[in-house]
């Protein structure tokens, strides 16, 4: 009997120990041009390319649509962007970051309906939407969050030195910046949940208080509720970015824009 119990306090041990993996599924073509996020959504994957420099207002940029299987159903569904990134859905509406101003469109026409002008901005970077339809995005350069509610943004949050991917779950807003994975609820305090090697790009919750992190130089990570950090992805060495992803959180599959790579790499999260 003893040996019984020692034999399942082993594997209970071990099975509490285990790590989490990425394996991967596939690899769009790797004719993207710049993809800096994807945005998983019931209804479509978007994939947001720069298509030039990564701050210059030139009228370049796309908005790009994939189907699960990684096939490119339409690489230009919105042009006439500057360099977008973070995006979040909304009411049939597509928001964009873009530079300077937040872009919404229609996701059943991909026609642009509005163009939401952040005061000062020049760094719109990632994009989180609440569960009251209040947006948040991020403003990499000056270190600030905005807070957009019925088509007016505001100043939300400052002092964030590079601050970048957004989430907004249940009443909380998580943050990413040059090194802290921040925490902060109605009261705008911040608690520090962790803090990564470089600065953080996308964040994505996968249950039980759980998130994957990803860096754009090449790094994701699993973090636990208890602000641990486990290396999930390292492909730095490859020189393959990995910039802000998009989740299905039913099919637990991460998706990854791999940058100057022009591709979306999809991998299943074990």
């Amino acid at each position: 009997m003893k040996t019984i119990f020692s034999i399942l306090f082993v594997l209970l041990i071990t099975t509490s120990q285990a790590q989490h993996s990425l394996e991967k599924i596939w690899e769009s073509d790797t004719t993207l041009a710049i993809p800096e996020s994807v945005l998983y959504d019931k209804s479509a994957i978007y994939v947001s390319l720069i298509d030039g420099a990564p701050w210059d207002v030139d009228g370049k940029g796309e908005i790009a649509k994939i189907d699960k299987s990684g096939k490119i159903l339409n690489a230009t569904w919105v042009t006439g962007l500057n360099a977008p990134k973070g995006m979040g859905v909304w009411d049939k509406k597509l928001f964009v970051a873009d530079v300077s101003e937040v872009v919404v469109i229609s996701t059943a026409t991909g026609k642009i309906e509005s163009k939401i002008p952040v005061e000062g901005a020049t760094g719109l970077n990632d994009i989180t939407i609440d569960k009251y339809g209040v947006v948040y995005v991020s403003d990499s350069k000056l270190g600030r969050v905005h807070q957009i509610k019925k088509g007016k943004a505001e100043l939300y949050l400052s002092d964030l030195k590079g601050v970048n991917g957004l989430k907004a779950v249940d009443n909380d807003l998580y943050l990413l910046t040059a090194n802290d994975v921040f925490k902060t609820g109605a009261d705008k305090k911040l608690v520090s949940v962790a803090v990564t090697e470089m600065g953080g790009d996308g964040i994505e919750p996968v249950g039980n208080g759980d998130f994957i992190i990803s860096c754009w130089a090449g790094l994701i990570y699993y973090l636990d509720k208890d602000g641990k950090l486990t290396t999930l992805l390292d492909t730095r060495e490859q020189k393959r970015n990995t910039a802000d992803i998009g989740y299905d959180p039913a099919e637990r599959i991460v998706y990854v824009p791999t940058f100057f790579k022009k591709s979306v790499v999809a991998y299943k999260l074990k």
